[in-house]
This record gives C-alpha cells, structure tokens and sequence, in this order.
C-alpha cells in the first residue's frame, strides 16, 4: 500500500467519525424538538378544554343571570306597589295636632340608654390595666429624678 492509499484511508476514516459526531448531536436535537412538539401539543389539548369548560361557566351564568334579572324585577314591582300602598296609607290618615316637644339639651343623647339591639353592637369601654412589668435598671437610671440636681448616679456594670 502506498502513503496515498493509507492517507485517503485516514481521511475517509476521520470523515466517517465527524459525520457519526454530527449525525450523533442532529438525533440529539431532533429528539429535544420532537419532545418539545409533543409537549406544545399537550398544552394546545389543555387549553382547548380549558376554552370549552369556560365556554360552559359562561352559559351557566348567562342562564344564572337571566333569572337574577327577573327575580329582581319581580321584587323591583312588589317593591313599587308596597310604596304606592305606603303613600297611600300616610295620605289617607287622619292628621292630629302634634304636642309640642320640649326643647332638647346639647348633650341630651349622652343620658338616653342605648336601645338593646345596638348595645351588644358598642365597643367596650377602655380600661386601662396595671399590670407590674419589670423594667431594666438603666431605665431607672434615666427617667426617674435624681436624688438631687446635677449629681448622676452611675450605670451598674459601666466606669465610675
């Protein structure tokens, strides 16, 4: 054999491992891609049910609506007619002199009680509790008054 038969032979040899490399990452990618495509698909599957159960919830409330709509116009008109008849009775009673009322203090309401329905609805007066807490020592030191003016006392654990 001749170099040249041996060269074109390594060549060929080295050629044949580059295109195993190349068509070794292609299969690669191309799995990624397939995977990819099949996982798009999946998400189109979802979103088309998603679309239809929406498609659903909005008929529901269209029908849920429609009935809202004539149940409040059912009361809208009992309404109006129990206002009519309302009017009608404050029209038609007999009117009677009014007592004169005695004039009212500035702070009469504050001596009224509280009508029961709205007194479990008041908040509870404010109490203030004296409970003894314990203070640190420099606290002491600082906002209680001197023995005498201009004398300071010292901290415990610092200089004299």
């Amino acid at each position: 054999m001749s170099i040249v038969a041996i060269s074109m032979n390594i060549l060929l040899g080295v050629l044949l491992i580059a295109a195993m490399v190349f068509g070794w990452r292609l299969e690669r990618q191309l799995r990624k891609l397939r995977q990819g495509h099949e996982n798009f698909a999946k998400a189109v599957r979802d979103l088309d049910a998603a679309a239809a159960r929406a498609q659903t919830g909005l008929a529901t409330l269209r029908e849920a609506t429609q009935e809202a709509e004539a149940n409040l116009a059912a009361r809208i008109e009992a309404a109006n007619a129990l206002a009519e008849h309302l009017d009608k009775a404050v029209l038609e009673r007999p009117r009677r002199a009014a007592a004169p009322a005695a004039p009212a203090r500035e702070d009469d309401w504050l001596d009224r009680p509280m009508p029961p329905s709205r007194e479990r609805l008041a908040p509870a007066r404010f109490e203030p509790q004296t409970t003894a807490r314990s203070r640190a020592r420099i606290d002491d030191d600082l906002f209680e008054p001197e023995a005498g003016p201009g004398r300071l006392r010292a901290i415990p654990g610092g200089r004299p």
